[in-house]
């Protein structure tokens, strides 16, 4: 018998003004506690969503973002508790902003596909320039035309990064070393790249035949959805010495900002994981609260080849944004008529935010080594981490938060508290509100270029249907998502970012 929403309610306790507690018992077998980060606006959605189902037994084709954080909770062998990030909303088994960790040396411990998502290594990256907002507007429509020309956009697009089978095998292989080796990046990118743009787990073996023919075409490629480049301006400095670490030193310097993942490619990868994880789970008797939340013990063959596959997925998604660095390099030097080098135009950092890693953290006083699935939620270490670049040590990691098409992005830094508490994670970005099919029916197409438009912003898109589906309406505040994770202390605000230039697929 559903139990009401009233009686849910019951295991649901306020930690402080920005988190909320998931009591063991609020769904079977949960191990460990949940919690959520909301401020008042963002805790309403929460709620509704969950009032929302508790009323309708056919509720979307997931379960609301509260459910699945508990059903995760109830997953073997992890530790501490299950978080959502202020920008949680409904995903595939695991909520999208959700953060769990698994004990290495616990044999029952699973790795969980749900828990990386389908676009492994989605994430964001963050190139500063020496211009400035008055040398950008002039040609502000050239420029948004010059990238929308050179950086492939769209579901069917194809790369024009030279690529046969033997170059994307030795790609998932090594990661940001072959963008360097082909002459793509600079030595320096590497540095300022989660991982150094290389997971060296990656088997190449352990990708199908078909991901591999699926992601040959597409490196190189920004392809649809909520992925984008935009061209950007510095709006605020809220800790100026961590911005001038990154090379931001004035309000109105440009930067750009490119969010993809690993296309077509990942999207198998976790395909084809789950189907093995399906019969794993059979074989050793694994139960899980939803189907969606397919697993394998993470000593097991399937979770193995799983982890190895992913890592290769995750080099071609840092090969497929170094690319596009390239591209965005040549494009800006073609509409300026300078170098890249003289436009400044280094990376600032390149963060993901669907991965599993393995990492070691505190727990219960001691070190522990743990697989730390962060979905829709991003890496924040504090300063003196020896993970970060030497650049960082004094500041913290920055952590990079995409907005909405035409809304602000942020640059946060990581925290000590953000450490212990969410094992070094934060939010990844606005977090949908709508779904994409009741975004379509609710907006037009033209309202929504108008109001680009009228803030000054130039578009690029392949899709008219994407308009809807991406406009700010569907989306979380991300300025909430933002200033809850700042004011509960598990990232620190740095800049602000504002666009005047938008591509999408």
């Amino acid at each position: 018998m559903p139990r009401t929403f009233e009686e849910e309610e019951q295991f649901l306790e306020r930690l402080s003004p920005h988190s909320w507690r998931i009591k063991q018992g609020f769904v079977g077998n949960m191990r460990v506690e949940g919690v959520f980060y909301v401020n008042s606006h963002l805790e309403r959605l929460m709620f509704d969503e969950l009032r929302q189902h508790c009323r309708s037994a056919g509720y979307g084709g997931f379960l609301p973002g509260m459910k699945q954080i508990a059903n995760v909770a109830a997953l073997p062998g992890i530790v501490h508790r299950s978080v959502g990030l202020p920008d949680v909303h409904s995903g595939y088994g695991f909520a999208i902003g959700n953060m769990a960790a698994f004990d290495m040396d616990d044999p029952s411990a699973v790795v969980s596909p749900g828990g990386v998502g389908f676009d492994i290594n989605c994430g964001v990256r963050l190139l500063r320039t020496s211009l400035f907002e008055k040398d950008v507007l002039p040609v502000k429509e050239q420029l948004a035309q010059a990238l929308f020309d050179h950086i492939p956009v769209g579901v069917g697009s194809k790369g024009v990064i030279p690529m046969d089978a033997n170059a994307l095998e030795e790609a998932l292989e090594m990661g940001m070393d072959w963008s360097l080796r082909q002459g793509y990046i600079w030595a320096e990118d590497k540095e300022h790249c989660e991982e150094y743009g290389r997971m060296l787990q990656a088997d190449p073996t352990k990708v199908s035949a078909r991901a591999k023919k699926r992601g040959l075409p597409q490196l190189g490629t920004l392809g649809a959805g909520n992925h984008y480049a935009e061209i950007q301006i510095v709006d605020e400095i809220y800790d100026r010495t961590a911005a001038r670490k990154m090379g931001i030193d004035e309000v109105g310097q440009v930067c750009v900002m490119i969010h993809c993942g690993s296309r077509g490619m990942g999207h198998q990868v976790a395909t084809d994981a789950l189907v093995a994880m399906e019969k794993a789970m059979k074989r050793d008797k694994i139960e899980v609260n939803d189907r969606q939340l397919a697993c394998a013990r993470i000593q097991s063959e399937e979770g193995q080849d799983y982890l190895k596959a992913m890592a290769a997925a995750a080099n071609y998604a840092w090969v497929n944004r170094s690319s596009m660095t390239f591209l965005t390099r040549q494009a800006f030097a073609r509409q300026f008529g300078a170098s890249p080098d003289d436009l400044d135009m280094h990376v600032v950092y390149d963060v993901s935010h669907n991965i599993a890693k393995v990492e070691r953290h505190w727990v219960n006083d001691r070190p522990r080594t743990l697989l730390v699935h962060r979905k829709g939620s991003t890496r924040a270490f504090p300063p003196h981490h020896p993970l970060i670049p030497v650049d960082y040590q004094l500041t913290g990691q920055p952590v990079l938060i995409g907005g909405t098409m035409g809304t602000c992005s942020y640059v946060l830094t990581g925290t000590e508290q953000g450490m212990r508490e969410t094992f070094g994670s934060t939010c990844h970005g606005a977090g949908r509100a709508l779904s994409r099919a009741k975004s379509r029916r609710n907006l037009d197409y033209t309202d929504v270029l108008q109001a680009l438009e009228a803030k000054g912003i130039s578009i690029r898109v392949a899709s008219p249907k994407l308009v809807m589906e991406e406009a700010p309406e569907s989306y979380k505040n991300v300025t909430d998502v933002v200033d809850t994770c700042h004011a509960a202390g598990i990232s620190k605000k740095c800049i602000k970012l504002r666009p005047i230039g938008v591509i999408k697929g």
